[in-house]
């Protein structure tokens, strides 16, 4: 059975990115204005960074990107 790689992206509202990180993938952290760009940057990096480490052994990566995104806002009052 293939391993699945775990990454955890959280928003950082004050600097407006999301921050990617993992215990699964050694070294990896980065961040990207969009999920959208940061899913680029992840099918990029993850293979480099298994590679490094020594953890490649097979030509095809699985991961899954956990995004978690804390938001406030604020009710209209209904007249």
């Amino acid at each position: 059975m293939q391993k699945i790689y775990f990454v955890r992206a959280e928003w950082d509202g004050e600097a407006k990115v999301w921050v990617a990180t993992s215990d699964d993938v050694p070294g990896l952290v980065t961040e990207a204005e969009t999920m959208e760009i940061l899913s680029s940057k992840l099918e990029i990096m993850i293979p480099e960074l298994l590679a490094e480490n020594g953890f490649l052994d097979k030509n095809e990566i699985s991961y899954e990107v956990l995004a978690r995104k804390f938001s406030v806002t604020h009710a209209t009052p209904i007249n």
